[in-house]
């Protein structure tokens, strides 16, 4: 399975992966996905969202305690190949898992691909598990633009997927009584030296997830004023560019300060021309901490800055928030349940966002966390080991058994 799913989307001058949503390679993926239905005898289904299923057992005679398990398959610009994929390749082979131990299991279980959870074409992650959740309205969706212009509803309808069905899913979350998510680590703490204090690894390759941050995504516009870089004075500019390097700088003080974290990744620039001062830079400021309170200390404080900045350099500063999600605490029973049946796993929280995340305020959902010997994630160096891929596989197959078979 892994060797199929490693050439899909592909750059050849990168050595990492471009399935963004809604793409060719994202379609690629999906059609793994059901091929990977088709050869065990799972029933497959696509959701009103774009959500792949397949399901061992009726999943009409699921009355809320279905267990399912999964992640994704769309990466970032240029990601590794384990963000995503690990989840979705070890659920099936935990599946193959239960078959060769002669397991039946007593409740339907299904393993899940979900549509567009990075964001990378559309700026919004998890859109595929908001929509189904409630968290995101059909009209919010359908305002989604990339970068080309595209909507959401074009880019599904030019893939084969009617726009017109998505939104909430209720009737579908309510069949599930557990969802389980197996994702490579995205640090160290596994490795032994993470960022969280007080982690304690054990030298274990499987971990079970605490609870997620906090986090957001903020859209800064600097305006300035275009003219030519070689005619205009220093002192006469309103060049957007410095207010932009400052409130860069600004974040990531001030995320250090208080113990998180912040990241301006992408950067858009007008009118982008070597020899011309810059009319328009945005920046988009990813940002996470320990609760909400620091988040918003955080960004409030960048937000600032950029003002001030702004005010010297005679820039106009605007922030848009486009995303929030709040902490989320993991259900403590199943999250409990979880560790005590790996041997005492070690439990752990997380940065990152992920589907898991986004269901745990419908129904219990649980993550299991394979090493990363690097710490790198959203790159081509992302790794694990084999030998770790295959604990995270048994691993996940013994929370199974342990919640399909009461």
């Amino acid at each position: 399975m892994w060797r199929e799913l490693l050439p899909v989307g592909r750059s050849a001058a990168t050595g990492g992966y471009r399935r963004h949503a809604w793409t060719g390679a994202d379609a690629e993926c999906r059609a793994w996905f059901r091929e990977q239905a088709g050869a065990r005898g799972l029933a497959y289904e696509t959701d009103r969202n774009g959500n792949q299923w397949a399901w061992l057992g009726d999943p009409a005679g699921a009355a809320g305690d279905a267990v399912v398990t999964g992640s994704h398959l769309d990466s970032v610009p240029d990601g590794g190949a384990f963000d995503g994929p690990l989840g979705v390749v070890s659920a099936f082979a935990a599946l193959d898992e239960l078959h060769g131990r002669g397991v039946r299991p007593a409740r339907p279980l299904a393993v899940v691909n979900f549509a567009d959870e990075e964001g990378a074409r559309f700026g919004l992650s998890c859109v595929g598990s908001r929509l189904a959740a409630g968290q995101l309205t059909a009209d919010r969706a359908r305002e989604l633009r990339d970068d080309a212009g595209v909507s959401l509803p074009r880019a599904m309808e030019r893939a084969g997927h009617d726009p017109d069905a998505i939104g909430p899913d209720p009737e579908r979350l309510a069949r599930i009584g557990a969802f389980v998510e197996l994702h490579i680590e995205q640090g160290r703490n596994l490795a032994g030296d993470g960022a969280f204090a007080g982690t304690s690894a054990d030298g274990r390759a499987v971990g079970v997830a605490s609870a997620i941050w906090p986090h957001g995504r903020w859209r800064f516009d600097f305006r300035g004023e275009a003219n030519h870089a070689g005619t205009t004075r220093l002192e006469d500019r309103h060049d957007p560019m410095l207010t932009y390097a400052n409130t860069v700088l600004a974040a990531r003080k001030k995320a250090r300060l208080a113990g998180a974290l912040a990241t301006f990744g992408k950067v858009a620039v007008e009118p982008n021309g070597v020899n011309a001062i810059a009319s328009l830079v945005r920046g988009w400021l990813d940002s996470r901490a320990p609760d909400e309170e620091t988040l918003a200390a955080v960004v409030a404080g960048i937000e600032r800055s950029a003002a001030e900045r702004g005010a010297r350099d005679g820039v106009r500063v605007a922030v848009t928030r486009e995303s929030a999600t709040p902490v989320v605490e993991f259900a403590h029973g199943l999250r409990d349940r979880i560790a005590a049946r790996l041997g005492g796993a070690p439990v752990l929280p997380t940065g990152a966002g992920h589907d898991a995340g986004i269901l745990s305020a419908e129904i219990p959902t649980a993550m299991l966390f394979v090493r990363n010997p690097t710490g790198v994630s959203h790159s081509p160096a992302e790794s694990a080991d084999e030998d770790d891929c295959v604990a995270g596989v048994r691993a996940l197959a013994d929370v199974l058994e342990d919640l399909a078979c009461p």
